[in-house]
């Protein structure tokens, strides 16, 4: 699925402004905040056009762009609204300093987030999402996580959305000294609601067509696995997924009672995948006597590079890996 990119200036040129939705997810914050912006604090649309829907031009949105910054930084919104409608440009950290009484609090310390993700050329949807996950909004968070995924399927939105700015997260933490972990736990835990609740039902099973999903003995990192799982169910395929660390005896009796045409085994490091056990599974057998079947074992990971396993698909990301379930295990 082929996604464009936001263009912002593109938009107020076709359509007159952005919508109040459309700001809200460039912005990370919910429509009802801004909506609450303009109605206390005077920061809506500087032009108003015909019917009900308001449109917000480049410079509208730099103004509420303003807003956000300084909010985060601390500020009360009220005096944050004072100075995202000044003209002139604006240091969020100096407003903050000559703005607010020095804090250590939380709401401080977030502040200091603002500026710190470097997300390089990503979508325009990716910005909002990670101002959300600075800020710790939740409700924010959901509902740009579930707009995103909505718009363009679960495969597209992970690519192209969320994986870039759990890179992003990832990456302020390890140059940070174990700074936002917070932050890091707090986006991975929204993102695995919002795959949640997006994804159908689980198809229910029939025999030589589900698929186990489990990581390797010592693995916890469960985030992409629970992409799959729910890009197959959209798909219609059976799903068995059993999280972190699944022990060698429970993956092998779970096959074994299972019968899955597939098994997709995830590994995060190389200290934790395995060769010995993704050919112990290969070789596992199911079935009545004389018509006999193995699973397809799918090593899945950046913890199998360099491990490969002969004979064994090792599908660089998830759209390939959904492409080779489907090929083994159609819906």
């Amino acid at each position: 699925m082929e996604v464009s990119r936001d263009d912002g200036d593109e938009d107020t040129r076709r359509g007159g402004g952005l919508t109040t939705g459309e700001v809200a997810r460039r912005l990370g914050v919910a429509p009802t905040t801004i909506r609450t912006w303009d109605r206390r604090y005077g920061l809506g649309p500087d032009a108003h056009t015909g019917g009900r829907h308001r449109r917000w031009t480049a410079a509208d949105v730099a103004r509420l762009e303003r807003m956000c910054a300084l909010t985060a930084t601390g500020l009360p919104p009220a005096e944050a609204a004072r100075l995202a409608r000044s003209e002139r440009p604006l240091d969020p950290e100096r407003a903050r300093r000559s703005a607010a009484p020095p804090s250590r609090s939380p709401v401080g310390e977030r502040g200091r987030l603002g500026g710190g993700l470097r997300m390089g050329d990503v979508r325009q949807e990716c910005k909002g999402v990670a101002r959300a996950a600075l800020r710790l909004d939740a409700v924010a968070l959901d509902e740009l996580l579930v707009a995103a995924i909505e718009e363009h399927g679960l495969v597209a939105a992970w690519t192209e959305v969320i994986m870039p700015t759990l890179q992003a997260v990832g990456r302020k933490w390890e140059s940070s000294g174990e700074r936002y972990v917070e932050v890091e736990h707090f986006l991975s835990w929204h993102v695995s609601g919002a795959m949640r609740r997006c994804a159908p039902p689980v198809a229910a099973d029939r025999s030589g067509v589900g698929v186990v999903l489990a990581c390797v003995p010592g693995e916890n990192h469960t985030l992409a696995l629970e992409a799959l799982a729910a890009a197959l169910a959209e798909r219609g395929v059976p799903v068995r997924m059993f999280g972190g660390a699944l022990p060698v005896e429970s993956l092998v009796a779970a096959v074994r009672r299972t019968g899955p045409a597939a098994v997709g085994l995830w590994a995060q490091s190389r200290t934790t995948a395995s060769r010995p056990l993704a050919q112990h599974v290969a070789g596992i057998e199911w079935g009545v006597r004389g018509a006999r079947r193995k699973p397809v074992v799918l090593t899945l990971g950046p913890g199998w590079a360099g491990q490969s396993v002969s004979g064994l698909p090792r599908p660089p990301g998830l759209a390939e890996a959904v492409q080779a379930v489907e090929s083994i295990a159609p819906g």
